[in-house]
């Protein structure tokens, strides 16, 4: 196996290539916010209580702003997840008989519940806010439809989430998405575009700030952490946004200016200055699990020479307990509890089953080599991370066989 798998990547090797050179221009961004902001020893220690002049946390932010071309950003380890920052950015965002429309079909399925899609007394839809979807058509916008939208009803927030989530589209291109919000602010310049960023950062070599988003959302134990931020999130965008953000992440009047650190400033800073490279191992495994696994003669999504816009990698089985099977050999890959066998079981948030393969360092840790799925036909594997090429590499050889044994 290890022969077939060398003998595919020279045939990979101009899209690895290309990998690495968004990687250079990526990585000098984050170089130069560090310089820019004069990065020093001090800024790495911690505060405790209320956090109150946490010139760490601070220098944190001001890198983000940096980075992604915003005019301020929220960095905390006070966000427990990614959903929590969405989470916290639409209650921070819309009032009651606001309309929140998502363009890209149904959110996330941890969003559920916050939206009211499922029924919680501490929903937005508990507070009388509104929620529209449009499906994308042919896994691009339905741009008709979201301008007759636009147009019948008066939409306070546009959610855009960028990555597939647990549904069978593709994932939206930095491309495809600065065209829909050039379309969305001819038609409506004050209409406010929220983009769920996870698993999309450094995938390529703009953010959607850049592209006329007007707040953007990700979590740290994806890809900007690089597998070294022990937790948080990020909330980035327009000045104004980001001050509701803050005062619904802490409390109205104290907003950015409480939050200690406990010690996260270092990880944080630490993680992101990997994070280019982090983000080029998983893109490059999941290339590699692409060809691979096609070649064998299953379906993915992306193929491997498509244009990426996350570091998900999908294997559609169409088969319960193939997806079974490959979610353990990539547990049995893992670092971390590698002897552990995982079995589809119930989440918080999630309305199938799920199985999940996340023998991670960090809990949860998706920019740690991970794979996970519903079990909902059509049966698909969603695979992320990998910190390191090589074990990325190590764990599509194994699969690889642990599926040829399988069919035996």
């Amino acid at each position: 196996m290890i022969e077939k798998i060398n003998l595919l990547e020279e045939k990979l090797a101009p899209i690895f290539k290309e990998v690495d050179n968004v990687c250079y221009i990526n990585s000098k961004k984050v170089l130069d916010a560090f310089h820019n902001n004069k990065l020093s020893e001090y800024h790495l220690n911690s505060t405790t209580g209320y956090g109150y002049n946490d010139i760490g946390r601070e220098v944190i932010e001001d890198i983000y702003k940096d980075i992604f071309k915003s005019e301020d950003a929220l960095v905390r380890n006070q966000f427990i997840s990614g959903s929590h920052a969405l989470t916290v950015a639409l209650f921070a965002l819309l009032r009651p008989n606001d309309t929140l429309l998502s363009i890209t079909g149904k959110p996330y399925d941890t969003l559920d519940e916050v939206i009211g899609i499922v029924e919680n007394e501490s929903s937005l839809k508990s507070f009388g806010i509104k929620y529209e979807q449009i499906d994308l058509e042919n896994n691009d916008f339905n741009y008709d439809l979201i301008k007759e939208t636009l147009l019948d009803h008066k939409i306070k927030v546009i959610e855009i989430q960028r990555s597939k989530g647990y549904s069978t589209r593709k994932s939206i291109t930095i491309s495809s998405l600065e065209k829909v919000i050039k379309f969305i602010k001819n038609i409506d310049k004050n209409v406010i575009i929220m983009i769920d960023n996870c698993y999309c950062e450094f995938v390529c070599d703009k953010e959607p700030i850049e592209v006329g988003a007007d707040i953007a959302v990700g979590s740290l134990i994806k890809n900007l952490g690089g597998g070294i931020a022990l937790n948080g999130a990020y909330i980035v965008g327009k000045k104004d946004l980001i001050k509701l953000c803050a005062e619904r992440l802490t409390l109205p009047g104290e907003g950015k200016e409480v939050g200690p650190s406990l010690g996260a400033n270092r990880n944080i800073l630490e993680g992101l200055y990997f994070a280019p490279s982090v983000v080029a191992s998983s893109l490059k495994t999941a290339i590699l699990t692409s060809l691979a696994l096609e070649e064998e003669g299953y379906l993915v999504e992306p193929r491997y020479n498509d244009i990426r816009a996350d570091i998900v990698q999908n294997i559609i089985f169409n088969d319960k307990n193939k997806l079974i099977e490959f979610c353990k050999s990539i547990q049995a890959s893992s670092a971390v509890d590698a002897h552990v066998v995982p079995t589809p079981s119930y989440m918080p948030g999630y309305q199938d089953d799920v199985i999940m393969a996340a023998g991670a360092f960090v809990q949860g840790s998706s920019i740690e080599l991970s794979c996970d799925g519903p079990i909902r036909s059509p049966y698909i594997a969603y695979m992320q991370g990998s910190l390191m090429y090589p074990y990325g590499k190590i764990a599509v050889i194994n699969a690889l066989e642990s599926l040829k044994k399988s069919k035996n």
